[in-house]
C-alpha cells in the first residue's frame, strides 16, 4: 500500500539511522530518462525532499504540479506508465487527460455502433514482402520521414559513408506489432546496422516509460535478423545498448563517434572501405 511520501521518508530514517537515507542524487541516472517528470517535481511541495532521493520503485505518493499547475498525487511507477501510446503532454496529468477526453453530450435517442468480436490473435499486414530475414528493402507501409534532425543527419552520413539511402525497411525474423518489418531512421544494409535518432520530442514523451520497451523491443528483432543498432540518444536519454552515443544533438563532433561505433561492430578494415 502507498505511504505519504513525509511517512515513507521517517520510517526510512529510523530503519537506517540515518537522518538522510538516500543522499542528494542517489537515482539521479534512473530519472535522467524522463525529463517531464524531473519538470513537474518540486522538493518544496515534497517536505524538501529531492527527486534524485527517491527510488522510482518505491511506492509512495508523491506531489506533482503539470505545466498548467494541476498539483496531484501519484507513485513514482504510476507517473512513469502513464505516457503509453498518448502523443499529448496532458497525459501525464490525471487532470488534464480527464479533461481533453470529455466529449459533448448524446443527442436524444443515440445507441452506440454494434460492435464485433475482435478476431483472435494479432493480424500480419501482408504488404511485407517474401524476403530471407535480415534483407532490407523498400516497404510500402513504413512511415514518411518527418524529422528534419533526421534528414540533417542521414546527408551527414551520406557525405562519409557510401551506402544505398533507398531501402528503409528490414525483414525481420519475427512479428514486431503487426508487421515482419522494421522501419529504422537510417540503413546502411552493407553494414548491417541501423542508425537511430532518439530525443524526447517537443513534449518530452518520446522514447520514455513503456516507449521505451519498445525501443529494446524493435532492436532485438533487429539483431535477430542479423543487424546492429546504434542510437544517437539526446534530451538526456540513458543509451540502451552497447554502441548507443549520447549527445546534445547532430554536430560535427558526432559523426566521429558514429564512425568509431561502427568500426567496434564491424571492424575498422570493413568499414573504412566504404568511407568516401
Amino acid at each position: 500500500m502507498s505511504e505519504s511520501l513525509q511517512a515513507w521518508w521517517s520510517r526510512r530514517q529510523r530503519v537506517t539511522g540515518d537522518a538522510v537515507p538516500y543522499e542528494v542524487g542517489r537515482y539521479r541516472d534512473e530519472w535522467a530518462r524522463y525529463p517531464v517528470l524531473q519538470r513537474q517535481y518540486h522538493p518544496d511541495l515534497n517536505a524538501g525532499i529531492a527527486l534524485s532521493q527517491i527510488p522510482p520503485v518505491a511506492e509512495v505518493l508523491v506531489l506533482w504540479q503539470c505545466d498548467v499547475g494541476h498539483v496531484f498525487a501519484a507513485t513514482p511507477r504510476e507517473q512513469r506508465g502513464r505516457p503509453g501510446r498518448e502523443r499529448r503532454r496532458s497525459t501525464w496529468c490525471p487532470e488534464c487527460a480527464t479533461g481533453a477526453v470529455l466529449r459533448a453530450p448524446r443527442p436524444a435517442g443515440w445507441r452506440p455502433p454494434a460492435t464485433r468480436r475482435p478476431a483472435r490473435g494479432p493480424r500480419l499486414c501482408d504488404r511485407t514482402p517474401d524476403l530471407p530475414p535480415g534483407e532490407a528493402f523498400v516497404s510500402e507501409c513504413a512511415p514518411v520521414p518527418a524529422s528534419a534532425v533526421e534528414a540533417e543527419l542521414r546527408l551527414g552520413l551520406t557525405e562519409l559513408i557510401e551506402f544505398d539511402p533507398a531501402p528503409n525497411a528490414v525483414r525481420l525474423a519475427r512479428a514486431f506489432f503487426d508487421h515482419l518489418e522494421a522501419w529504422p531512421d537510417i540503413l546502411l544494409p552493407d553494414l548491417r546496422v541501423a542508425i537511430e535518432y532518439d530525443s524526447t520530442g517537443r513534449h518530452g514523451l518520446e522514447h520514455v516509460g513503456p516507449r521505451e520497451e519498445a525501443d529494446r523491443r524493435k532492436d532485438r528483432a533487429l539483431r535477430s535478423a542479423g543487424w546492429e543498432v546504434v542510437r544517437v540518444r539526446t534530451g538526456r536519454l540513458l543509451p540502451l545498448g552497447a554502441h548507443d552515443i549520447v549527445a546534445s544533438g547532430v554536430t560535427r563532433r558526432l559523426y566521429p563517434r558514429i564512425l568509431d561505433a561502427l568500426r567496434d561492430i564491424r571492424g575498422p578494415m570493413f568499414v573504412d572501405a566504404y568511407l568516401r
